[in-house]
């Protein structure tokens, strides 16, 4: 049987109104974060990533790679990222040449570098490496502006004490294993690496320092508070899943780097979590700022240290870690 004209026109309305009254299924927000490099530090992010973090806080991130901590920054400088991730001395810096930034959660609470040394050499103290080669990563870098202010504090000029053979980030271990020096600052899982082939582990700056603001969130001060409520909270629970579940965020950073061994992977993962370099809440204490920003100071790469009260943002920290166990 076939309907009338008149008929089916109500037909169609009726369907028309039914359509429009099923409520739109809600999408993610977009969101941009850009780290420094692809790196173990930021294990945290990835772990926010894997467990579907930033999803259940209705967010849809997209990680970009900058390839270095200032391009990184640039990238929310630029509005072409809401967040980046990196040391917050670059956020210092930045906001200290007037730039609208700070920093709004904890990504690495440990100063997260340590030396080797071969089997053969004797280590009692650091005045030991005096007048040794030692291989450390291209500056400006962390783990040899480190390196080089506990050589000052010890008494010793970085410049006439020791060779330093500075390389690419991440390729220490080359040169360390392959005899060009008997002594190497490095960070994971580089460290790990010259491990797994028998060299040793003498100093961790992790232990020498204790709390140390090592790498951050950063933001723009005018970023959407909503958005950036649901990131720290992201980071929050994936500070949680770690400390209590290592052996599932071993196999997530196994994914991540699937390139290294998973032994030597494994190892380093479980280093800092013993060592506290991976924080176990998004809250940046203020003993971790200081001891960071007075490293910086000391290097010569910033005056004075921002504020702490206004520079490390606690609004979404305080939310975060109110959230329910």
């Amino acid at each position: 049987m076939r309907l009338s004209c008149k008929a089916a026109g109500i037909f169609a309305i009726i369907a028309s109104l039914v359509i429009s009254s099923v409520p739109s299924v809600a999408q993610d927000k977009k969101v941009t974060i850009s780290q420094a490099f692809q790196s173990m530090l930021y294990l945290p992010f990835y772990v926010a990533i894997n467990k579907g973090y930033f999803k259940d806080q209705g967010l849809d991130v997209s990680k970009e790679t900058a390839g270095s901590p200032t391009a990184a920054l640039a990238a929310v400088l630029s509005d072409s990222a809401e967040f980046s991730i990196h040391g917050p001395e670059w956020t210092a810096i930045a906001a200290s040449k007037g730039a609208d930034v700070n920093i709004i959660s904890n990504v690495v609470n440990g100063a997260a570098v340590w030396i080797a040394t071969t089997p053969d050499f004797k280590y009692e103290k650091i005045q030991d490496v005096k007048g040794e080669k030692v291989v450390a990563g291209l500056m400006p870098t962390t783990s040899t502006s480190l390196f080089m202010k506990l050589l000052q504090d010890n008494g010793m000029d970085p410049k006439s004490d020791v060779d330093i053979l500075q390389v690419q980030i991440g390729s220490e271990p080359g040169p360390f294993l392959g005899g060009q020096a008997k002594v190497a600052v490095l960070y994971e899982p580089g460290l790990d690496q010259v491990a797994a082939q028998g060299m040793k582990v003498v100093l961790g700056f992790p232990e020498e320092y204790g709390p140390y603001a090592f790498s951050s969130v950063t933001a723009k001060k005018g970023v959407d508070p909503e958005t950036a409520q649901s990131v720290v909270n992201a980071m929050e629970m994936a500070f949680r899943f770690m400390h209590a579940n290592p052996d599932e965020t071993i196999a997530i950073a196994q994914k991540e780097f699937p390139s290294l061994d998973k032994k030597v992977v494994e190892a380093a993962v479980k280093r800092m979590l013993k060592e506290n370099v991976y924080p176990t809440s998004v809250e940046t204490t203020n003993d971790a700022f200081e001891t960071a920003m007075k490293t910086q100071i000391a290097l010569g790469n910033l005056k004075d240290a921002p504020d702490y009260a206004t520079f490390v943002f606690p609004d979404y920290v305080k939310k975060a870690m109110a959230l329910p166990k």
